[in-house]
């Protein structure tokens, strides 16, 4: 509904102020009388069961499990994720260079320490595409083939894959534990902001690079071709070219099961789209494709008689934990930043996502911690960087998760993998991993649309998006936290100041003025609300939450109307910021620029004429602010 707003006029008369006669006649209070002795703050802020609970949340939600209410679906979606997370741990283990097994263990270990740690009731920690990206380059800058050769009996060199493998994965448990205690420190120092510093335009050209990448690393197992390795901002260019080079020497049978995996993929999720209103939980058919390619390899010897790459020797049993390779921390150390930083900006994203559509919080900080404990802990038993993935969580979601349990009962299907089932899945051809994870970056394909937009957008941000440069060291990120205060009328003027530090800052009744110290953007966004609600009272969250579940059932009742064509505006006082608002689609029907005041006492007259009150209430002012400056 529009407005409509009629003139209004004010006129005031006061004498001019200076900052020495405004602190007289506001009442300005020092600095003892704001902030209170270091004891007394340590003493009343220190809880001990809230400090546990807080640093412990399963304490919280575990209590109060409900076994008839949330057993079966916490049950049916641990399943349905846990079933996921086996072709997706032994495919994302190949974009890190490790062997298959380790995505097994990755799925595991991180996993159930995230439930002790984390406040997200529906992630799902474990392997990722683009830090496996990243922690396979780091592997193989550290151990590339050719430092791995050996002369076999025949006098032919070839790669010790053993040895290769084994080191790898040394490096892999060092850089991740040592990104793992990054975080921790982080989120003990409250820096769990430090994720919301990364916009929107450099996650997605980050992402979307790495797309670029994992394709590239997945061709030579799709094609059976053995590419060079190469290294620096051009290396994907190069990585291309070569195996483009080698396309003649094409492994027919290897492109054979590449193709019909990549079919059989498609066709199961296209399915799944299709059936998703009827059908309870999704066909899970990653597993059932590396179930048909295992038997059939195994059967008909692709190995043996077509000489098509397999997995190869998947030990069964639990690896014993073991002391990462400290002497390595100082080679990876930007890497592990790195890793940090982007691991923690998508699961904090997740988190938010989920927790704003279920109407609880996440605590930015815990998370930052057990992200890290999960990765810390991970790291010993020889896992690699960890984060949660969208599509387990969510699948985790729509089949009815309600909390971390659904963790437990897919860290059980994983366990039994490892223990009894792994070796099943020494004869699964690589080639079916590869078009597991070609696949599943169906979703960042689609970002390459938004090249356009983002460069319209922030053409820096999408310069920075080259999966070679470390995000985590990116200028981008701002380390500057906003102050935010409610502003009170000083009376018989149109001055607004804090009502905290300023003693004759008088609130208008019926209107509460909330300040912000900088401009509302995207990494600031989550601590405005929060200054917002602790401020006024106002939980912005639930009232989001209302006004989302308002608008969906209008939008069930009306078409939705077609976007009115984007009008130029003459310039006014607030131009720079109008124009940024009309450039993000800010205005709507319910939220127009009869909504913008040129100033904060415009804004309170609009209001308080809008109630019905024809002037600011009168305040009598205390017997200091009207003596004269002298008896102050």
């Amino acid at each position: 509904m529009e407005i409509r707003q009629r003139s209004l006029k004010y006129m005031v008369e006061r004498e001019v102020l200076d900052e020495q006669k405004l602190e007289e006649v506001s009442q300005r209070k020092t600095y003892s009388d704001t902030h209170r002795p270091i004891r007394e703050r340590i003493k009343g802020s220190i809880k001990l069961k809230k400090t546990v609970v807080s640093f412990f949340p399963i304490l919280y939600w575990l209590p109060k499990y409900s076994i008839w209410d949330y057993g079966m679906p916490d049950l049916i979606s641990g399943i349905s994720v846990g079933i996921m997370h086996l072709p997706q741990g032994m495919a994302y283990a190949l974009l890190a260079s490790l062997p298959p097994v380790i995505g097994l263990y990755t799925s595991l270990y991180p996993a159930l320490i995230y439930i002790f740690f984390g406040t997200s009731r529906h992630i799902s920690i474990g392997t990722f595409t683009v830090l496996s990206i990243m922690v396979g380059s780091v592997t193989e800058r550290l151990a590339p083939d050719e430092n791995f050769f050996k002369t076999n009996g025949t006098n032919v060199t070839e790669v010790d894959t053993d040895a290769r493998d084994s080191y790898r994965i040394q490096v892999a448990a060092a850089t991740t534990v040592l990104g793992g205690l990054i975080q921790v420190v982080l989120g003990l120092v409250k820096f769990g902001f430090v994720g919301t510093y990364l916009s929107e335009p450099l996650v997605r050209a980050y992402t979307t690079a790495a797309a670029a990448h994992a394709v590239v690393a997945q061709l030579k197992y799709m094609f059976g071709v053995s590419p060079t390795r190469f290294s620096g901002p051009l290396a994907l260019i190069y990585t291309l070219m070569d195996v483009c080079s080698q396309l003649p020497h094409t492994h027919l049978p290897t492109l054979v099961v590449s193709v019909v995996s990549m079919v059989l993929l498609i066709a199961m999720k296209e399915l799944n789209s299709f059936l998703n209103p009827k059908l309870p939980v999704p066909i899970p058919g990653e597993l059932i494709t590396i179930t048909v390619a295992t038997l059939i390899s195994s059967y008909t010897g692709l190995n043996s008689s077509y000489q098509i790459s397999v997995v190869g020797d998947i030990p069964s049993g639990l690896s014993s934990p073991q002391v990462p390779n400290v002497s390595l921390f100082g080679e990876v150390i930007s890497d592990a930043f790195a890793l940090a930083i982007v691991g923690y900006a998508i699961s904090i994203s997740l988190g938010k996502t989920f927790a704003l559509k279920h109407g609880y919080k996440v605590d930015s900080n815990q998370e930052l911690v057990a992200l890290g404990l999960s990765n810390t802990v991970g790291g010993f038993f020889q896992c690699y960087s960890v984060c949660p993935s969208m599509s387990r969580s969510l699948i985790q979601e729509t089949t009815g998760g309600k909390t971390q349990m659904a963790g437990v009962a897919s860290a059980l299907i994983v366990l039994v993998t490892i223990l009894k089932l792994g070796p099943l899945f020494q004869d699964l051809p690589k080639a079916v991993l590869s078009s597991i994870v070609f696949v599943n970056l169906k979703g960042m394909f689609k970002q390459h649309s938004d090249v356009v937009p983002l460069w319209r957008s922030s053409k820096i941000d999408l310069v920075r998006g080259g999966v070679d440069l470390h995000v985590g060291l990116n200028p981008n990120i701002a380390l500057f936290v906003p102050t935010y205060s409610v502003l009170g009328n000083i009376p018989g003027t149109e001055l607004y100041l804090d009502i905290e530090t300023h003693r004759e800052a008088r609130e208008i009744p019926g209107i509460t003025i909330f300040r912000s110290s900088s401009t509302v953007y995207f990494a600031n966004a989550e601590l405005y609300l929060e200054a917002l609600k602790e401020k006024s009272g106002l939980d912005i969250s639930k009232m989001i939450i209302y006004k989302r579940r308002q608008e969906a059932k209008q939008k069930r009742r009306e078409k939705r109307a077609e976007r009115r064509a984007k009008r130029q505006a003459k310039r006014e006082v607030l131009s720079p910021v109008v124009d940024q608002l009309e450039f993000g689609n800010f205005f709507s029907e319910s939220v127009t620029k009869k909504h913008l005041f040129a100033t904060v006492h415009d804004a309170v007259i609009y209001c308080l004429n809008h109630r019905g009150a024809t002037s600011l209430p009168r305040y009598e002012p205390s017997a200091v602010s009207t003596a004269s400056p002298a008896s102050l």
